[in-house]
């Protein structure tokens, strides 16, 4: 029955020690930073995850089994610490919607402010706010983080709902599960070319497993569009990097799907929404240590040529958010180098034109992308890549 409700995909977003991945092992019953990759085929490490099936008893939401099952939900926990950046890019490019994690007791903090920031640049729509730890403050103390949060917003998500809640009292999570079921799901373009993101690549097999029973190199990310099946052959790039005559050369990766997975369950095809993983007839040692991530997979021959220049039209925020201070956003200047996050693959690159409203980047690594598809910027400030603006490719 779980196959014919509705499938999102929610990321997990707030400063470090706000209560992020409490929160998701109260929503999940799970927690998501175990590191097992016996356990989930799919995003683990970099990226805490977890999946959840939501069930209806009357006006209560739950994740227990009581009642009818109303929503699937693929929970994408990201790092909140100002080193970890490029990850919650790449975690932004996977999720349907957001939810972000601010302690009524501390407020908005440096990267509150930047993985809003980073929102913005996925063009993530659908956010509800969690306001935590609310059994550490007052009344008073309560109303003010509220306000505060509501300003924060802004214009841009002013709809989005705050939840006062405390996860470790479990106070109001049947309301974060009523808002998830809530949230508008996204078109899916399931009749179109498969395009795989992929987030992870890993190697299952367990030392010692007889040759018969080892698997295939496993791929974890998200499915842009399109439908793909077991036995279907595919084609990775960028790929393989080869080094000949000092001479950098990618070669695209041939393969064939020999199982596919839902979150942990085992499906004879996939489309569109929640998270997933293919397990291929690569050798497995090309998987390992997420040898593949960030490339992207489609039927052979559908993807298109690796290109080392890429334009943008693009929007710079009012300040750079994250650091110890917070600063104007100077304008990018031809010449500079920049780190751009598209889909989970992160890639620097130096402006070689700019204007106020587009840029010209040449890509250090050739990259995968299409067109439409929406870029983060960021720029080295006092040693960290923080986030400048966001773009999209034309």
């Amino acid at each position: 029955m779980n196959n014919e409700i509705d499938t999102i995909n929610v990321g997990i977003f707030g400063h470090i020690d706000h209560g992020k991945t409490t929160l998701l092992q109260k929503l999940s019953g799970k927690w998501t930073d175990t590191h097992s990759e016996e356990l989930k085929r799919g995003i683990t490490i970099k990226l805490g995850y977890a999946d959840i099936t939501i069930y209806k008893d009357k006006e209560e939401y739950n994740i227990q089994g009581k009642g009818t099952p109303v929503r699937q939900v693929s929970f994408i926990d990201s790092p909140g610490h100002e080193m970890l950046m490029a990850t919650t890019l790449s975690g932004a490019a996977l999720i349907d919607a957001a939810i972000l994690v601010v302690a009524a007791n501390e407020g908005i903090k440096p990267q509150t402010r930047e993985h809003l920031m980073a929102l913005k640049a996925k063009k993530v729509e659908n956010l509800i706010v969690v306001q935590n730890k609310i059994d550490l403050v007052n009344i008073e103390q309560a109303k003010k983080s509220h306000k505060e949060i509501r300003e924060f917003l802004g214009e841009e998500f002013k709809k989005a709902p705050i939840i006062p809640v405390s996860a470790q009292q479990e106070v109001n999570i049947n309301e974060i599960l009523k808002e998830i079921v809530l949230t508008p799901i996204p078109k899916r373009e399931i009749n179109k070319e498969p395009i795989f993101i992929i987030a992870r690549s890993f190697d299952i097999n367990r030392p010692g497993t007889l040759a018969k029973d080892l698997h295939g190199a496993v791929l974890g990310g998200s499915l842009k569009r399109g439908t793909l099946k077991i036995g279907q052959e595919i084609e990775i790039k960028p790929g393989l990097v080869k080094k000949e005559n000092n001479e950098i050369r990618y070669i695209s990766i041939k393969t064939k799907i020999s199982s596919l997975y839902k979150g942990s369950k085992k499906v004879p095809e996939l489309t569109p929404g929640g998270s997933m993983s293919i397990e291929t007839e690569l050798d497995m040692t090309l998987g390992k240590n997420d040898a593949l991530g960030g490339n992207v997979a489609a039927p052979i021959g559908a993807l298109p040529e690796l290109k080392k220049e890429i334009k943008l039209k693009y929007t710079l925020f009012p300040k750079v958010y994250g650091a110890s201070t917070e600063a104007k956003v100077e304008e990018i200047k031809k010449g500079e180098t920049l780190m751009l996050s598209i889909n989970t693959s992160i890639t620097g690159g130096i402006v070689n034109n700019s204007n106020k409203n587009d840029l010209g980047i040449s890509l250090r690594i050739p990259s995968i992308f299409f067109k439409s598809d929406n870029v983060g910027i960021a720029r080295n400030i006092q040693g960290h890549w923080r986030l400048i603006g966001y773009g999209e490719i034309i």
